[in-house]
């Protein structure tokens, strides 16, 4: 058991299933209470979990005194305002990535955090998974020496996603609700990203469905200040290879001393560093641990290793990163993204923080 337990409320029961695994099986976590307007997946939720309490309340749970953190893990263009409920119930939040849809509400997201105090982490569960914990030690020890450039992508066959109904409906985004993964990993190891050029393709998958939006995607991202670069890629609604041939999710560094490859959600991590040679390093025995449902499809143990750095950053008196303002500058970088996409042209990351009067 941890020194310190934090209660952890959890909003939003879908995605939340891995957050209430995670915290059950964390000494540094407890469940308070869990909410979610459909009071059938509250109640099995509790069967599943052994839980007793619920919800379908969030006010109830916000004006609940013993809850430390509020979990949100409902549809993305709802975040914003949870947060900022929130925020203002005294409540520090963790919330799923994306943070938001969109920048239109990043100031008033900023000045409640400010007038509040309260922490605003982001769950990137990509950055949590074990081979990129290995490759972000490696890369922290300097065995890449100098990183020159990066590359992410996130690939997957995911049509299916085309069928359901709110995906058609405004708004809708192949980046926001995948591509950030691959944009979330370059922004962490380049975060001073100041320029983006990039292409979309539309599908005719896409179009069948009577959507416009691009679903195959390549950018590069520039770092004036160090001169680093790095190219993000996404491809959605087309058959993809394979996870044997290319993994879902992958990230790769190139420095002078060594190169590193890590990726999801295969757990092999591959390096090559200039004293060593070649090597990979394989974690299948973690499997159980971050795949706890049917399949692959909930991956909690990245929510586990989340939480608990979050705990840990808390108890030390550190921010827990992504925090509010490093997650408005990915967006930021997305929305960038879009307009170069649309103009063609590079796009500079603080002209859209300026044009939106946003001061990180």
């Amino acid at each position: 058991m941890a020194d310190k337990q934090f209660t952890m409320g959890v909003l939003g029961l879908g995605e939340g299933r891995s957050i209430l695994s995670a915290a059950l099986n964390s000494p540094y976590w407890k469940v308070g209470n869990i909410c979610d307007l459909n009071e059938a997946l509250c109640k099995e939720r509790l069967e599943e979990f052994g839980l007793t309490r619920y919800t379908t309340s969030y006010e109830e749970m916000l004006a609940d005194p013993s809850i430390d953190v509020i979990g949100i893990y409902t549809p993305d263009q709802l975040h914003a305002q949870h947060i900022k409920m929130a925020l203002e119930a005294g409540k520090n939040v963790l919330c799923t990535k994306p943070l938001m849809v969109s920048l239109d509400e990043a100031n008033a997201l900023l000045e409640c955090q400010k007038r509040t105090g309260g922490i605003v982490f982001v769950g990137q569960s990509s950055r949590y998974f074990e081979p990129a914990l290995r490759q972000r030690a490696d890369y922290e020890e300097g065995r890449i020496g100098n990183l020159i450039a990066m590359e992410a992508h996130y690939i997957s066959d995911s049509r299916w996603f085309l069928e359901r109904d709110w995906s058609r409906r405004p708004g809708f985004s192949w980046m926001y609700n995948f591509m950030i993964h691959a944009v979330d990993l370059a922004a962490w190891y380049l975060p001073d990203v100041t320029e983006v050029y990039g292409v979309g393709a539309v599908s005719e998958n896409t179009k069948a469905y009577g959507l416009s939006v691009p679903d195959t995607l390549r950018f590069i991202f520039k770092e004036e200040s160090t001169g680093r670069f790095a190219t993000v890629g996404g491809a959605y609604a087309s058959p993809a290879l394979g996870s044997a041939i290319e993994q879902s999710i992958s990230c790769t560094l190139r420095g002078d001393k060594g190169a590193s490859r890590a990726g999801y959600p295969k757990l092999k991590y591959e390096h090559h560093f200039d004293h060593n040679g070649h090597h990979v390093e394989t974690f299948d025995d973690r499997h159980d641990y971050f795949f706890r449902f049917e399949g692959e499809s909930h991956h909690a143990g990245e929510y586990q290793n989340y939480i608990e750095q979050m705990a840990q950053d808390m108890l030390a008196g550190r921010t827990p990163k992504p925090d509010l303002k490093e997650a408005i500058h990915t967006l930021a970088i997305m929305e960038a993204m879009e307009r170069s996409m649309e103009t063609g042209k590079p796009i500079r990351v603080d002209d859209i923080l300026k044009e939106r009067g946003i001061s990180l």
